[in-house]
């Protein structure tokens, strides 16, 4: 159903795979949209690799909302850990991670506090601050849950 990486060569393991995804902040959500159109924005997220699940927050209204609601398949890719071998100092070396999946809102109540709890950790300092904002605005968030079909991730060099 998905498609193998091309050049097995290029192809990180799945260990690699699911640390760029714990690793990194921010990827790029893409959805079908309106009329036909991909929608692809950028969020911050929060990989769960025991539920084998990707959580991000948003609106509860908008046009991530409506094309989710009219498709939950979705595909959401990371890149990051840039290196420079010292052979080639102007070729890069860059991995990404590609994910396809469903994606479905979570209904308001404990589960998407836990999950906002759990996603709002990655990017706070301390406990006492997450809190304090749920408190303040966490019944303003809509949680989102991607669960994963595919996942693949690969290593090319830049030149």
């Amino acid at each position: 159903m998905f498609k193998p990486i091309r050049k097995k060569i290029n192809e990180i393991d799945r260990n690699a795979t699911e640390v760029l995804l714990q690793s990194n902040r921010r990827g790029i959500l893409a959805m079908n949209g309106d009329n036909g159109y991909p929608y692809a924005i950028p969020i911050n997220y929060f990989y769960d690799n025991e539920r084998q699940k990707i959580y991000f927050h948003g609106a509860k209204a908008g046009h991530k909302v409506d094309a989710l609601k009219a498709s939950d398949k979705v595909c959401f890719t990371v890149y990051g850990n840039e290196r420079i071998d010292k052979s080639e100092s102007w070729a890069p070396y860059v991995q990404s991670v590609v994910v396809f999946g469903r994606c479905r809102l979570l209904e308001a109540g404990p589960e998407s506090i836990n999950r906002l709890k759990e996603f709002a950790m990655k990017y706070y300092p301390d406990e006492n601050l997450v809190d304090e904002e749920i408190a303040h605005s966490g019944r303003a968030a809509q949680m989102f849950e991607i669960t994963i079909e595919h996942m693949s991730g690969k290593q090319v060099q830049e030149k």
